[in-house]
């Protein structure tokens, strides 16, 4: 797989729920908190104003206009930003299961939007990488959402057999969608691990790493695979990025770690040995130093049985309670 798709297979991004939005006259909506997840939204037709805590400026938005929210903070939608909010459970309780909430009727502005949770301790690997909003403007990008967008509208609208399914897989490209976009067009400028997968010479080092992250990486293979001299790559990688080139593959290797210890029952030794360590020590020394923990106590403490327990009180949220998309 590629860096992206990796990481995102690491996260394990869940759509918590999809729900159309159908209003009309004045309007504002105030939505929740919701650490560790991705709001993604899509105006299908007409205009409103988006406000994010800690963001000084509204964002107006237009129809065509995609979101992404991954900082999870509270949020505010609004056709007048003057107009008092409501809280959002109170629009969305009859879109508990998916479908369209109307608000005053419906008619004159409609959106699409899924929630994303993420995965474990990880999350923060792609949250703090990206503004607290990004913005999917250019038409060739709104075009490659587009289909997905008008997709997921049609089976709000039906509700047929399996249209939950066809909506988290919806609901997914939408998300992929709009992170490709960002790094093509919105990315420059920022430092991490996703800014560089933009950058032709630091995603070939990158990929490189996450096809096969057991390999003896030096530090002039990788710059051979950008096509760089080695202290220049190491210089750029690390401007780039934020850590060296060394210090990305081991913190990639322990993540890739985790998520074993969390969901299979392979040995720890087993698990060193395919990331590239011969020494079961040598492998628990750094798993500690980059994950806080020992790789036993990671896999007794903090992972299959924290992640089953989010993953089960997310399905009873989804089945019992409204949920404020």
């Amino acid at each position: 797989m590629d860096p992206l798709s990796d990481v995102l297979s690491l996260l394990k991004p869940r759509s918590h729920m999809s729900a159309g939005f159908d209003a009309a006259g004045d309007w504002s909506i105030q939505f929740p908190d919701q650490q560790k997840s991705i709001k993604c939204g899509a105006v299908v037709s007409g205009a409103c104003w988006l406000s994010v805590e800690g963001v000084a400026d509204a964002v107006r938005l237009e129809s065509g206009d995609c979101f992404l929210l991954p900082s999870g903070r509270p949020f505010r939608l609004a056709s007048d930003m003057a107009v008092p909010p409501v809280d959002a459970v109170t629009v969305f309780s009859s879109a508990r299961n998916g479908g369209i909430a109307r608000h005053n009727g419906g008619g004159a502005f409609f959106l699409v939007s899924s929630r994303f949770a993420l995965a474990g301790d990880h999350a923060g690997i792609l949250l703090r990488m990206l503004p607290p909003i990004v913005l999917i403007r250019q038409e060739p990008d709104q075009a490659a959402l587009r289909w997905s967008v008008e997709r997921m509208m049609q089976e709000l609208r039906d509700q047929q057999a399996g249209g939950f399914l066809v909506i988290q897989h919806l609901a997914h490209m939408m998300l992929v969608q709009a992170l490709r976009a960002h790094l093509a067009g919105g990315s420059s400028g920022g430092v991490g691990w996703l800014f560089a997968l933009s950058d032709r010479q630091m995603g070939a080092a990158i990929s490189a790493m996450h096809e096969d992250p057991a390999q003896r990486w030096t530090l002039q293979q990788l710059a051979e695979r950008a096509g760089m001299s080695r202290s220049t790559f190491a210089l750029k990688f690390k401007a780039t990025v934020g850590a060296t080139p060394m210090e990305y593959l081991t913190r990639w290797r322990m993540l890739l770690a985790g998520d074993r210890l969390a969901h299979t029952g392979d040995p720890i030794s087993v698990i060193a040995l395919s990331l590239g360590y011969e020494s079961e020590s040598a492998f628990s020394t750094a798993f500690k130093r980059v994950m806080g923990r020992s790789p036993r106590q990671y896999g007794r403490d903090g992972s299959s049985v924290s992640a089953a327990r989010d993953e089960a009180r997310a399905t009873r949220a989804d089945r019992l309670e409204p949920v404020a998309d």
